[in-house]
């Protein structure tokens, strides 16, 4: 009871400070003060993600304020209770049109890059372009690789990167994403592949991340490092 209570507070401060005037001057000195701060900020950004972004930031700080000075409250909990809903529709609502959005504008970038030279569609329906060719061996499923790579929307915003990073990661071929599963089984270690990946072979309608949205497109490029040998893993066990 105490988190709800907790997450409620913290949700209502972050509101508070996502709809101040961008002029109003606060200190942000103390530990206590950028903390608090932070609080509101990643509060604030994860709800405007699920468009919950249209509230009214004085009306939050007077029931802040009725909340805290232990004031009468200015409306029944029946009242409440009927425009929370009312405001997780139309959230709910705005998202399923985002998520419509997104899936129609993935498929069209997919049937314009299918035309493009050197853009190869596999029958599930994965695009990839072979960016540099070698000759060494490809890894089955069952294996664990070395990849360097760049995780990118379709409009080149980055979510993800090894690369910049500065550290390439070892992984099993058979988990993760369908669209990584199939394409890392087609690269010979040394190639570097550019993988266009259908939402359904990605995170589908899900959302893994504010940086991902539902129906998502995702273009990585790929470099195969290297296979795990098998006996050094047992050995490291």
């Amino acid at each position: 009871m105490k988190q709800h209570r907790l997450a409620a507070a913290v949700a209502l401060v972050s509101l508070v400070l996502a709809g101040c005037d961008s002029q109003t001057s606060v200190e942000l000195k103390t530990p206590a003060q950028k903390a608090s701060y932070g609080i509101g900020l990643n509060m604030g950004k994860s709800l405007a993600q699920e468009g919950m972004d249209d509230l009214d930031s004085k009306a939050v700080a007077q029931g802040i304020e009725d909340a805290v000075g232990k004031k009468e409250q200015k409306l029944k909990d029946e009242e409440l209770v009927e425009a929370f809903a009312a405001l997780q529709k139309r959230a709910e609502e705005r998202m399923a049109k985002m998520s419509e959005e997104s899936a129609a504008a993935g498929k069209k970038f997919l049937e314009d890059n299918a035309k493009k030279a050197g853009v190869t569609t596999t029958a599930s329906g994965l695009q990839y372009e072979v960016v540099k060719k070698a000759d060494g061996a490809q890894p089955k499923p069952t294996d664990v690789v070395t990849v360097h790579y760049t995780g990118t929307l379709t409009n080149g915003t980055v979510f993800d990167s090894s690369v910049e990073r500065g550290s390439p990661i070892d992984l099993p071929v058979s988990g993760v994403i369908p669209g990584w599963v199939e394409g890392l089984q087609l690269m010979h270690v040394g190639e570097k592949y550019k993988l266009y990946i259908p939402s359904e072979l990605a995170y589908g309608a899900q959302s893994p991340s504010p940086a991902i949205p539902a129906n998502s497109v995702l273009v990585f490029d790929l470099e195969l490092l290297a296979i795990k040998d098998p006996a050094k893993q047992d050995d490291a066990k």
